[in-house]
This record gives structure tokens, C-alpha cells and sequence, in this order.
């Protein structure tokens, strides 16, 4: 699959990505905390687990995670706190990537508050979407990759047309539109939950964040901006 790197897509509307950068940062310092300090049980507090937000395990009590020690949130709450942890540093840099190339382009389209609402909506409905399609899963599901996967469906439908440098097999950079770079990370998500459960990837989030980036970028981007790239000749 390829490796987006960089996008030649000026910013039109806002001068500087001002929450992508800090999404960016928190998700970060988040990371850092959960290598240097967090242990994993304080970790296992702050993720989503199906059986619990869908009632079927202590929903609303929040998980016992020591003798005597609880992590006063509540479950419906994790479908917040999931997405600002990792499981590894390549699960961090690989979303944090595709924000970083993508989210600059969304968030200019929407406006900074809009844009926070957007990420963290699409980040809700992909853990929404794993839960109910998974609801006796009992595997905590940490990660940013069903808000990264809506912000990828908002850009593919904004600009199509935009050349994308990316890497293929790890290191041979081309330049394509993103209507086939993103298109085909799209197709990919669709098609893994055809097969085999392949591994731990949470893929029913990512096609949750992406069918929630497509719909809402259509009524939360500001009032004249088009989609499809056609302001492109």
C-alpha cells in the first residue's frame, strides 16, 4: 500500500493547520505518557471494548483494572478516549502521517471548529460501527484510525484530482492523484472485511470513520467550497 508523504495542495482559506498540528501533538504526548508512565491497565481503562459500551460487560462503571483501583469513566466516554492511544510507535506514525498530508486540506475546507467536531465525530461513529458489528468482542480497541480514515474519505471527496507523492514499497516515491492513493486504501478497508479476520487491525472502525468523513464533509464544509475538485480547470 503506499506511504503518502506530500500533497500540492495550498491552503485556501485558513492560514495555518492549527488542529491537525495539535491532534498531532496531543496524540504524541498521549503516546509518550503511555511508554514512560501509563501502565497498561491505565491504558486498558481509557480503550473501547465492545462487550462493555454494548452492555454486555460493566457498561457505565467503568473496568476494574487493580485490586481496589477503578477508572472512573464512564464506557460511553471511551468512544473518545480510544483514538488518542496507540498499540506501537508504527501505529502512531502511520496515522499521524496521513493527518498530517490530509487533514491540513480538510480542515481548511471546514474551518478549525468545525474540523476538531468532524475528526472526533468520525473517530465516534468508526468505534461505534467496530462495536456493533463486533458487540461480544472483549478486545480493547486503542488507536486513531477511524478519525484518520474519515479525514482520508473528506479529501478523497474534495480533491480527487490532487497529486500526491507517496512511497511505494516502503521507498520508491511517485507522484499520483489521490483519487487513485486514497481510492485504494478505501477499496482496501472494504474488501479485509470480506476475508478472514487477518490479524488485529479494527477494520469495521476504519469503514465507519470513512462512511462518517464522506457524508459529513458534504454538510460541514463551508459555504462555497466545492467537491470533487471542481474548482480545478
Amino acid at each position: 500500500m503506499f506511504i503518502p508523504v506530500y500533497d500540492q495542495n495550498p491552503l485556501r482559506s485558513i492560514q495555518f493547520q492549527a488542529v491537525t498540528t495539535g491532534l498531532i501533538l496531543v496524540n504524541i504526548v498521549v503516546f509518550i505518557l503511555q511508554i514512560t508512565t501509563l501502565s497498561s491497565q491505565v491504558i486498558l481503562g481509557f480503550a473501547l471494548v465492545p462487550n462493555d459500551l454494548l452492555g454486555l460487560g460493566a457498561a457505565g462503571q467503568g473496568r476494574l483494572l487493580a485490586p481496589g483501583n477503578e477508572i472512573g469513566i464512564p464506557e460511553r466516554l471511551t468512544l473518545i478516549s480510544y483514538m488518542f492511544f496507540h498499540g506501537d510507535i508504527l501505529h502512531l506514525a502511520g496515522n499521524m502521517l496521513f493527518l498530517w498530508v490530509f487533514g491540513d486540506n480538510v480542515e481548511d475546507a471546514l474551518g478549525h471548529l468545525k474540523f476538531l467536531i468532524f475528526y472526533l465525530t468520525c473517530g465516534v461513529v468508526g468505534g461505534l460501527v467496530h462495536a456493533l458489528m463486533m458487540p461480544s468482542s472483549e478486545m480493547p480497541l486503542i488507536g486513531a484510525s477511524g478519525a484518520v480514515a474519515g479525514v482520508i474519505a473528506a479529501y478523497l471527496m474534495l480533491h480527487p484530482r490532487v497529486r500526491v507523492w507517496v512511497l511505494i514499497f516502503r521507498f520508491i516515491p511517485i507522484q499520483i492523484s489521490a483519487a487513485f492513493a486514497l481510492g485504494a486504501w478505501i477499496f482496501t478497508q472494504f474488501l479485509m472485511v470480506l476475508l478472514p479476520e487477518v490479524g488485529p487491525v479494527a477494520w469495521w472502525a476504519h469503514i465507519g470513520g470513512i462512511i462518517a468523513g464522506a457524508v459529513l464533509v458534504t454538510v460541514m464544509r463551508r459555504p462555497g467550497v466545492p467537491l470533487f475538485d471542481r474548482n480545478i480547470a
